[in-house]
C-alpha cells in the first residue's frame, strides 16, 4: 500500500510538474487518455536491452518490387524499410495503448483542450547532411503533404487550421476547435522531411533519387525492383536519446524482394536471408521443417501478442450497382464456409474475426449498453432496428461442408432483392447475370478463394479470380478498379482519426484513400467523429463499440480469421529482449549475438552451406 501511495504521489508531482503557471501542459510526450508510463527522466523502454551489441549485417524479404524511395505520395510502389531514414517529432511506445515521447522534438505543450499542440525541437537533431532540424522543415513537411502527399494525410489532420514558426525551435498547430484528443499525438508521428534537399525537385514524382534523412539509417544501396540496403548512420545524433536506447543494432539491413511466396519460403530455408513473419496457415503447418530445423539453426516460434487483430475480409465495392443492396452482401458471406476453411485449408489454426476491433476492449458484443446507446439513439431512425439488439455475427457452420442450409437462407435474400435463378443462372429482373472478379495478389489466396467461388456458383454466381502482381494491384486498390477484393484494415489499441480514412464520405471519392468500401453514410461519419472526439477512456470505448456494431450489420464485408500470436522463424544468430511488449514483438529492438552467429557459422559450414 505504501509503495502505492508513493507512486500516486510521484505521478500528481509529475503532472504539477509538466503544467505551467497558465494551465498548459508542458512535458517529455504525450498520453491519449491517462498518464504516461514512462516518467521525464526514463533511461530505455522495458522492452529492450539497452546493453545491446552493435554490429552485423541481417537480410530481410518483401514481396512484390518497388519503383520508388519516396513513401509519401500516391504514386508507384516504396521501397520497403525506407521509413527507417527518416525521423518523426515524437514516437511511440509499444506497451501503451497510445502514448508518444520526445524525438525530434524535446518538449511538447498543449492547453488541456487540446485545441492546439506546439512541438520544440532539439538543439542537436540533424539531417544526414549535417544541417540541424528546423521549424521551418517541420512547417514545409505538413503543408507539402497535404497538398501533395497521399490522400490519409488531409484525412488524418482536417482539423488543424493553421501551422507557424513560434520562435526558439517551437512550432506551433492550431485546430478547428478543441477536443480532438488523439490529433497532437498523430501529428507527431510526422516523418519530417528536409525543405532544402527538395528545393530542386519535384515531390510527387517518383524515382530511385536516394532520400535525405535525419533517422537511425541512410541508403547505402539500390538495385533498383530487386533489393535495397540501408547502412546504420555511425554518428546518428538520436542515438542515445531514451526513446532509441536499445534500438537499431544492425550495422546493415537489406531487404530481397520475391515475387512468389513459395520461393521466398525456399530461399529462406537455404539462408538467403534471416528472418520471417509467416502468413500463411499451410506453409506455417507443412514446409517449416529440413535439415536447418532439425538441428536447431533455424529457430521456429509462436509469440503471443495482446495487439488488436483489425478486420481482414473479402471487401465489396459499394461503387459498383451489384453491390448496394445488403441483402446481396449478406448472401454472399452465407456463401464462405470458414469453419471448413479452417479444418480443410488452415489446419485448425485461426479464429474469426467478428468485430472490426477484434482481439481488444473495443470489440461489441451482446447488445447495446447503455453507454452505447447513448451513441446510437440520436440515429434510431436512419439505422435498423436490428443494430439495437444482439451483435451481427458471421454465418457459422459445423465444418462438414455441407451448407445447403445456408445456401437456402442466400437464395431466399437473393429473391428479396430481385435476383432468380433462370436457365441455371442468377439474374435480376431485366435479365442481367450475376457476374464479378474477386481480386487478388497472392497466388497461395487462389486455394482459399476456390471453395468460396464455387459456392457461389451453386447460388448461380459466375465469380472469377483475378491474380495480378504487385504494382497491377496497388494501381487497381488506389483507383478502386475491382468488385471484390481481399484486405486488412489494421486497428490500434487507440483508434481515432484514421476511421476518417476507412470509412469517411469525403474519403469514399478520394482515389488512393483507405475507404476501399466507397463507404458513404452519415451515422458513421458521425459516429467516427464521436470516437475521435471522446472525452474519456470510457466514452471512447462506448463510441468505438457503436461504431463497430453499426459497420458489422452493415455487411460491408465478409469477415476473415485472425491470429493471438505472430508467427516467426529466424537463423539462430540473434539476441532478442527478455520482455515482449503488448504490440508483439518488436524487430528493431533485437541483436545480433556473436556468439549465436559464430555457432550458426560453424554450424552451416559443417552443413555445406
Amino acid at each position: 500500500m505504501a509503495r502505492a501511495l508513493a507512486f500516486v504521489l510521484a505521478i500528481g508531482l509529475a503532472l504539477a510538474a509538466a503544467a505551467d503557471e497558465g494551465g498548459l501542459y508542458r512535458g517529455h510526450g504525450i498520453a491519449n487518455r491517462g498518464a504516461l508510463k514512462y516518467p521525464a527522466d526514463f533511461a530505455h523502454f522495458d522492452y529492450v536491452n539497452p546493453a545491446a551489441p552493435k554490429g552485423g549485417e541481417v537480410t530481410l524479404w518483401d514481396f512484390g518490387g518497388f519503383d520508388s524511395l519516396n513513401p509519401f505520395t500516391p504514386r508507384g510502389r516504396a521501397a520497403p524499410g525506407i521509413g527507417l531514414i527518416y525521423d518523426s517529432l515524437l514516437t511511440s511506445s509499444a506497451d501503451e495503448a497510445f502514448s508518444a515521447y520526445g524525438l525530434l522534438a524535446a518538449e511538447v505543450e498543449m492547453p488541456h483542450d487540446r485545441s492546439w499542440v506546439a512541438f520544440r525541437l532539439r538543439d542537436e537533431a540533424r539531417w544526414h547532411d549535417g544541417r540541424p532540424v528546423t521549424a521551418e522543415d517541420v512547417i514545409w513537411t505538413f503543408e507539402t503533404l497535404i497538398a501533395e502527399g497521399r490522400p490519409h494525410y488531409a484525412r488524418y489532420w482536417a482539423n488543424v487550421v493553421s501551422v507557424s514558426d513560434r520562435g526558439g525551435g517551437w512550432v506551433r498547430f492550431d485546430f478547428d476547435g478543441p477536443g480532438n484528443r488523439e490529433l497532437p499525438l498523430i501529428l507527431g508521428q510526422m516523418q519530417i522531411l528536409p525543405k532544402h534537399w527538395y528545393a530542386d525537385k519535384e515531390f510527387a514524382a517518383t524515382g530511385l533519387d536516394v532520400p535525405l534523412g535525419s533517422g537511425p539509417y541512410r541508403v547505402a544501396e539500390v538495385d533498383a525492383g530487386r533489393s535495397i540496403t540501408y547502412r546504420r548512420v555511425a554518428d546518428y545524433w538520436g542515438a542515445d536519446l531514451p526513446v532509441n536506447v536499445g534500438f537499431y543494432n544492425f550495422d546493415s539491413l537489406r531487404y530481397i524482394e520475391y515475387l512468389d511466396f513459395n520461393v521466398a519460403l525456399e530461399a529462406f530455408k537455404a539462408g538467403e536471408y534471416d528472418f520471417r513473419r509467416e502468413n500463411n496457415s499451410k506453409l506455417w503447418a507443412t514446409a517449416y521443417s529440413g535439415p536447418a530445423f532439425d538441428d536447431d539453426r533455424i529457430v521456429v516460434a509462436e509469440i503471443p501478442h495482446r495487439r488488436p487483430t483489425g478486420m481482414q475480409a473479402f471487401v465489396f465495392n459499394l461503387r459498383r450497382d451489384l453491390f448496394r443492396d445488403p441483402r446481396v452482401r449478406e448472401a454472399m458471406g452465407y456463401a464462405f464456409d470458414f469453419e471448413w476453411s479452417n479444418a480443410n485449408l488452415f489446419y485448425d489454426q485461426y479464429s474469426r474475426t467478428e468485430s472490426y476491433f477484434s482481439n481488444s476492449e473495443l470489440a461489441a458484443s451482446g447488445t447495446p449498453s447503455q453507454a452505447e446507446l447513448a451513441f446510437l439513439e440520436p440515429f434510431r431512425s436512419q439505422l435498423g432496428h436490428e443494430v439495437f439488439g444482439d451483435i451481427w455475427r458471421p454465418p457459422s457452420g459445423d465444418g462438414s461442408g455441407n451448407i445447403r442450409q445456408r445456401l437456402r437462407a442466400a437464395r431466399a435474400l437473393l429473391a428479396e432483392a430481385g435476383w432468380r435463378i433462370r436457365d441455371g443462372v442468377l439474374r435480376d429482373e431485366a435479365g442481367t447475370a450475376m457476374a464479378f472478379e474477386i481480386l487478388l495478389v497472392q497466388p497461395a489466396f487462389e486455394r482459399i478463394v476456390q471453395p468460396f467461388a464455387r459456392n457461389l456458383e451453386r447460388l448461380g454466381v459466375a465469380a472469377t479470380i483475378r491474380t495480378v502482381d504487385a504494382s497491377q494491384y496497388t494501381r487497381r486498390l488506389r483507383s478502386f478498379d475491382f468488385d471484390l477484393t481481399v484486405t486488412v484494415f489494421g486497428q490500434s489499441r487507440s483508434p481515432g482519426n484514421e476511421q476518417r480514412n476507412f470509412w469517411g464520405s469525403e474519403a469514399a471519392a478520394i482515389e488512393g484513400s483507405g475507404n476501399l468500401l466507397g463507404l458513404q453514410n452519415e451515422v458513421v461519419d458521425a459516429l467516427v467523429e464521436e470516437v475521435i472526439y471522446a472525452e474519456n477512456k470510457e466514452a471512447h470505448i462506448a463510441a468505438t463499440r457503436a461504431l463497430d456494431r453499426v459497420l458489422l450489420w452493415g455487411r460491408y464485408l465478409i469477415p476473415h480469421w485472425h491470429l493471438r500470436y505472430d508467427r516467426l522463424a529466424w537463423w539462430d544468430k540473434f539476441g532478442r529482449p527478455r520482455i515482449t511488449p503488448e504490440d508483439g514483438v518488436v524487430f528493431n529492438a533485437w541483436w545480433i549475438d556473436p556468439e549465436a552467429a559464430a555457432r550458426l557459422q560453424t554450424g552451416q559450414a559443417q552443413q555445406g552451406g
